[in-house]
């Protein structure tokens, strides 16, 4: 075990793999003592039919497998002479599966052996310091809720996103600024005049009417840029726009931090409520507007072909 104590956490995988395959093992043992012809992987299958006819797709939902997976278990105990399949008689399509006479006579005689076992279960647990089986409840729950994976992929993201400055807009940034805006736009939509104004002039269209722009550097590269554009307009103070980020640094929070930042410039300038507009092709960009607090809103003008959805929010 100095293997899982060295790497800890990290190898739970792997440990629960470990402790999985030695239950696995006694579990075909005590399959053995009580003289069941039975495979522990069989077991959720076989239970679940000792109760009903189920089709397998009824299988798969009650027991938390995959469809293919139970399709191909059914299979291996048919063989074994455990189950038998017939057609639904009111979908013809679809095959029912139930224990064969070899199969219920086995459902009774391993009555003991769940009795034993369910008393060894328990007389582990008075043993352990800790409820193995609320644990795992509980851990289902929360993995059900949210992924493994996406737990990993927030702890990427926070500590990736530690690397990352949001810095005012300055001459040498130029290139990025257009380079960025033009990555993006051209690999869903087109390049508008209204683009070209504001990506090869950015001083004279943004700063000088009494707009910004902030630049997310990683690792001091330019990887993502973002502008407030000063509306003259009786409902808006600010346009939030030209929001870029570079796909190879995608997956680092910079779109989240560039935006917090670019919405707390707007409020020390002074705003009262931001607008933007964009597209729902863009499915990211637009949750992660709803998340700062954007709201949809319609009925307005835009120099864009490519927008589709119009935002607001009250700063």
């Amino acid at each position: 075990m100095d293997f899982y104590t060295e790497t800890g956490k990290m190898a739970i995988g792997s440990r629960l793999r470990l402790l999985t395959d030695k239950i696995t093992a006694d579990a075909s043992a005590i399959y053995q003592l009580y003289n069941i012809d039975l495979q522990p992987k069989w077991f959720p299958v076989f239970h679940t039919l000792a109760k009903g006819n189920f089709t397998i797709t009824e299988l798969a939902q009650v027991i938390g497998h995959s469809h293919p997976s139970v399709s191909k278990i059914v299979q291996e105990m048919a063989k074994g002479g455990l189950i038998t399949e017939k057609k639904d008689k009111g979908d013809g399509r679809k095959n029912v599966v139930s224990l064969s006479k070899k199969g219920k006579e086995l459902s009774e005689k391993i009555k003991d052996q769940y009795t034993d076992v369910t008393a060894a279960v328990e007389e582990l647990s008075k043993e352990a310091k800790h409820d193995l089986w609320k644990a795992i409840e509980e851990w289902e729950f929360l993995l059900n809720r949210k992924s493994l994976f996406q737990y990993v992929q927030e702890q990427k993201k926070k500590r990736e996103s530690v690397k990352v400055q949001i810095v005012p807009y300055k001459p040498e940034y130029a290139a990025a600024f257009r380079n960025l805006n033009e990555e993006w736009i051209t690999t869903y939509f087109k390049m508008e005049e209204s683009d070209y104004k504001a990506l090869d002039h950015p001083k004279e269209y943004i700063l000088n009417k009494g707009g910004a722009i902030l630049v997310a550097l990683y690792d001091d590269e330019p990887v993502g840029v973002c502008a407030l554009i000063k509306m003259k307009d009786p409902d808006y103070d600010f346009e939030l726009a030209k929001m870029a980020v570079s796909p190879k640094a995608q997956g680092k929070n910079i779109g989240w931090l560039l935006a917090q930042a670019i919405i707390e410039k707007a409020r020390s300038m002074g705003g009262k409520k931001l607008y933007l507009e964009s597209n729902t092709i863009l499915t990211p960009a637009i949750n992660l507007y709803y998340k700062l607090g954007f709201k949809k809103i319609s009925g307005r003008t835009t120099p864009y072909e490519r927008c589709n959805i119009q935002m607001e929010l009250d700063l």
